[in-house]
């Protein structure tokens, strides 16, 4: 992998850890019911939509996926790959990190799961549909970039044992 397309993971896993806080923030004052960030602001009631399983879910899905970003640019020199094969773990990586994430923030301000079209046992809607839509996507690149991962790191213990 370049040390560009590295670079670039570790900055769209930068940018997820950002998004995590200000996801953060949300969550705070959703389980807080006002704003609260005394002494520079006083108190200011606030009802952010959503509940706690669904914001903690939306948080840690940014941490979660940013790190992940971030450890596959450290271990890409560990990863026996073609020049393409490499840009299928990149692209697909990209698209499983924030396409994990988004959506479930989505999730958390609209109140929904986005598990299945018409929400099925859980609230649905059109935004629970578009939410669930736009999961495919990063359910198929996820099994892309695992499967790459696995593959290279495989082909680089077999051309170290050589």
């Amino acid at each position: 992998m370049s040390e560009r397309h590295r670079i670039l993971l570790v900055l769209n896993g930068a940018g997820l850890l950002i998004s995590s806080v200000v996801i953060g923030w949300f969550y705070m004052f959703m389980l807080l019911g006002q704003i609260v960030l005394w002494p520079v602001i006083p108190p200011i009631d606030v009802q952010v939509p959503g509940e706690a399983r669904a914001w903690n879910m939306a948080h840690l899905e940014g941490i979660t996926n940013g790190l992940m970003l971030i450890g596959f640019a450290a271990i890409a020199p560990l990863l026996a790959l073609t020049q393409r094969q490499f840009l299928w773990f990149f692209w697909t990586a990209l698209i499983t990190a924030w396409l994990f994430t988004l959506p479930a923030f989505a999730n958390a301000l609209a109140g929904t799961r986005g598990l299945a079209f018409g929400g099925g046992p859980f609230p649905g809607g059109w935004v629970n549909n578009v939410i669930y839509v736009s999961g495919w996507p990063p359910v198929i690149a996820v099994h892309i970039t695992f499967a790459l991962l696995a593959w290279g790191a495989w082909q680089k213990l077999r051309q170290s044992a050589a």
